[in-house]
């Protein structure tokens, strides 16, 4: 599939959905939880707060953040595919005291109002649509002024280093693997391609601030596996 097609993207997710927690357990070794934990650790959602989880997949970083936010804070959960929402009500409707929306619409044009939320999170996104400035601009309309945002991906490794090398052997070789034993060859194989044309850490930085964000800082993670985008409106 070609990275950035928004249909293509929108089929992978609703195909992968079923299984996506499972492999993605699997292939991170539950890491991902981890990584999504220590993004909470620097935006700091508190009681009584609005966040945006962009891209919300099955809801899990969102259901992390409406518990920080009690009492009184609100999430809404927005994904372009239909069926990785269905998992996340189901996992949301063991929690009912959580104050949680979900939304099918497309990150880059939300129809939500501008200035509406304290924080928005985005994780292994931003890489999957169109154009990753637009999904940033957005981003920033959604903001109040001062409000923070983060976005969680892997990271456009450099050709040649050692953590190209792995990054790549961890793709080939375990990813697409496993992934092909569950049915998914396709599109896991998919995620090596998309990150080619993926923005590295301080373009990332610099989309950003041409988006309208008055901070913007990238934080490598997983010796360079995985990158955190940390902004501020």
């Amino acid at each position: 599939m070609r990275p950035g097609d928004p249909k293509a993207v929108e089929q992978l997710f609703n195909a992968v959905a079923p299984s996506y927690d499972q492999l993605n357990d699997v292939l991170s070794m539950g890491l991902h939880r981890i990584w999504k934990r220590q993004l909470l650790v620097w935006l700091t959602p508190s009681g009584g707060e609005k966040w945006l989880d962009l891209c919300c997949g099955t809801g899990d970083l969102a259901l992390s953040i409406a518990r920080k936010v009690r009492p009184g804070g609100t999430v809404l959960g927005l994904d372009a595919a239909a069926e990785p929402l269905v998992v996340a009500k189901q996992r949301a409707a063991s929690e009912p005291w959580l104050d949680l929306e979900w939304q099918q619409a497309d990150a880059i044009n939300t129809s939500l109002p501008s200035q509406s939320f304290d924080g928005v999170v985005m994780a292994y996104g931003l890489r999957n649509l169109v154009d990753p400035f637009l999904g940033l601009q957005e981003v920033r309309r959604l903001l109040r002024p001062g409000a923070r945002a983060g976005v969680l991906d892997f990271n456009r490794t450099a050709a040649g280093t050692m953590a190209d090398r792995f990054q790549k052997f961890y793709l080939r070789q375990l990813v697409v693997p496993v992934a092909a034993k569950a049915g998914f060859r396709d599109q896991y194989a998919y995620l090596e391609a998309s990150l080619k044309k993926f923005p590295e850490g301080v373009a990332q930085e610099r989309l950003a601030m041409d988006a309208g964000f008055s901070e913007a800082c990238h934080r490598p993670m997983v010796a360079g596996q995985m990158g955190a985008l940390l902004l501020k409106a």
